[in-house]
């Protein structure tokens, strides 16, 4: 793959034409996705997955509400853990022919080990380490054709709100392929990559807001979280980072 860029190549430019509306279906590369994104009306919203377009459906207000409460659970382990950041529907741009925009991301920064950095437009490049999703009419695309993505791109670990089915699936990149994990036996997953990053499974799905920062506090309170100090871990944050054993689904 070479440098991820923000404009198109010299054989896509696009200069003095006029730039076609972005529809469902589109093969594009990420580039030529790109310029044709920014000039689409600042409430519009597409997706590169896997050389393809995907235009997102309305969002109902379930969607809309659980997306906060993850946002809330994120943004609260963030303030508690210095050296990791939380990006709300940001591009993320991940490679020649990806060019998502997930729900939320969890990061370790850059100066603590993170894989990310920011393009000369101010644009993220690079895999996150966590991204969350919030799925329902987008159910099919997020748990395969966006998987594979982020797969091939190396985020660490994927979750995916599945609203219709409710359900978390939560999978783990091991030796470069997803693997899911199982919930242990109240409903809790715990992060492989960051300490103390605990979800209630149950709480979450019912929207039940308290529950799901009673738990998460819980994880933040462990010696493993106090132990783990990502803002002073520099450049090699990422390989000191603990992995703890997780229960892969058979």
């Amino acid at each position: 793959m070479g440098k991820l860029q923000t404009v198109p190549s010299p054989a896509t430019a696009l200069h003095g034409r006029h730039l076609p509306r972005l529809e469902t279906g589109d093969h594009l590369d990420q580039a030529t996705f790109h310029a044709r994104y920014a000039a689409m009306p600042p409430d519009f919203r597409a997706e590169l997955i896997g050389g393809v377009v995907f235009v997102p459906s309305p969002l109902r207000l379930e969607h809309g509400v659980s997306h906060a409460l993850v946002m809330g659970w994120l943004i609260h382990y963030w303030i508690a853990t210095p050296g990791t950041q939380v990006w709300d529907n940001a591009t993320a741009i991940l490679g020649d022919d990806s060019e998502p925009q997930p729900d939320a991301v969890l990061i370790i920064e850059p100066h603590s080990g993170g894989r990310t950095s920011v393009s000369e437009d101010g644009y993220a490049t690079g895999p996150p380490e966590l991204i969350v999703d919030v799925a329902s009419s987008s159910e099919s695309i997020d748990l395969h054709r966006k998987r594979r993505d982020y797969e091939q791109a190396g985020v660490l670990e994927y979750v995916v709100v599945v609203l219709r089915q409710r359900v978390v699936r939560w999978f783990v990149l091991q030796d470069g392929t997803y693997r899911e994990v199982e919930a242990d036996a109240q409903g809790l997953f715990k992060s492989s990559v960051f300490p103390g990053l605990w979800l209630d499974t149950p709480a979450l799905l019912r929207l039940d807001g308290r529950q799901v920062m009673a738990t998460l506090q819980h994880g933040i309170e462990t010696p493993e979280h106090a132990a783990c100090s990502l803002a002073d871990r520099g450049h090699q944050g990422r390989d000191q980072l603990p992995r703890y054993s997780v229960v892969y689904v058979q």
